[in-house]
């Protein structure tokens, strides 16, 4: 029996949902064994959230003093510690899990697979290339430890179970020193996250400005939607880089998305592929979001989301 490893990634108390995808992931290797690793401080509630997945059998705990901050260098040699006894090691293709991944393949001596999308056997697995424009198939030699990251975008999160058992690891793996945890600044907002959203607004650089963004804004909070932008928006100082979406940004797979005056570039294409329905609305009827987009509507924004406003009521 194949034994596989989770990264359990968590911030503010909660379980990162990605985590419940990685083990959709990890559940179409037949036969596998899947154990969550939860580091932090105080990971008690989270460690349950954990056990509550369906497919886990297990929770390995850490907890110290220096896990509070969740540093890539402080966790990953407690992560390749514990990964010895497993033949697969995932964490989930976020902006934490690309910096945590690549230092626990380096420790363990072991290439990294980046964005697992579909598992085609034990040993291959399919993951997109070319800003998703080509999808390649890898093959892992028999003997060497996968240590991969999973695109959450290309799994449905798993359900709930009776609770798998939490176990404490006591972890002897020297905490390096070269790094320190400092501060953190985060947007705080009422709205749906952007990765997890069912629904969600995007705005481009047709906006023109960061006031009239707004509009963008407003119309997300009518849908109850997530918003998103692309880069030449974020590049331009409309929206903090936490909102662009695509393949320099998140990778998002809403049930509509709704794309405004954004011109389609292949790069914020490939953050939106696994979207359910697609709406664009652009005054340029040549486009290159009218290829992808379910439904397009041509015209000028700043006509066509008032009205469309109206119309929500």
């Amino acid at each position: 029996m194949s034994n596989i490893l989770i990264i359990g990634e968590h911030s503010e108390g909660s379980l990162n949902a990605a985590v419940a995808k990685c083990v959709a992931c990890a559940s179409s290797i037949s036969g596998a064994e899947i154990h969550v690793m939860v580091l932090g401080d105080d990971v008690a509630a989270i460690a349950a959230q954990a056990a509550a997945l369906e497919g886990v059998s297990k929770v390995l705990t850490v907890e110290a003093a220096h896990n509070a901050a969740p540093l890539a260098a402080v966790l990953a040699p407690q992560i390749a510690e514990l990964a010895a006894d497993y033949d697969y090691v995932f964490g989930p293709s976020t902006t934490f899990g690309k910096d945590l991944v690549p230092r626990v393949a380096a420790l363990l001596d072991v290439n990294q697979l980046s964005d697992i999308m579909d598992v085609v056997d034990a040993r291959t697995f399919k993951r997109p290339i070319y800003a998703g424009n080509a999808i390649t198939t890898v093959s892992v030699k028999p003997d060497y430890k996968v240590v991969a990251t999973v695109r959450a975008a290309s799994y449905k999160a798993v359900g709930d179970q009776t609770p798998a058992p939490v176990e404490a690891f006591a972890c002897t793996a020297e905490t390096p020193d070269h790094s320190r945890f400092v501060s953190v600044q985060t947007g705080s907002s009422d709205r749906p996250d952007l990765q997890t959203a069912p629904k969600v607004v995007s705005g481009g650089r047709a906006l023109g400005s960061e006031e009239n963004f707004k509009i963008i804004f407003d119309l997300a909070d009518k849908l109850g939607a997530g918003v998103g932008a692309s880069r030449a928006a974020v590049d331009a100082g409309y929206v903090p880089n936490e909102l662009q979406v695509g393949q320099t940004g998140k990778i998002i797979a809403p049930e509509l998305y709704i794309a405004i005056g954004i011109s389609g570039a292949i790069q914020h294409l490939t953050g939106i592929k696994d979207a359910g329905t697609i709406v664009a609305i652009n005054k340029d009827e040549d486009a290159p979001i009218f290829e992808v987009a379910d439904i397009g509507l041509v015209g000028d924004l700043f006509k066509v989301i008032p009205e469309l406003e109206a119309a929500l009521g």
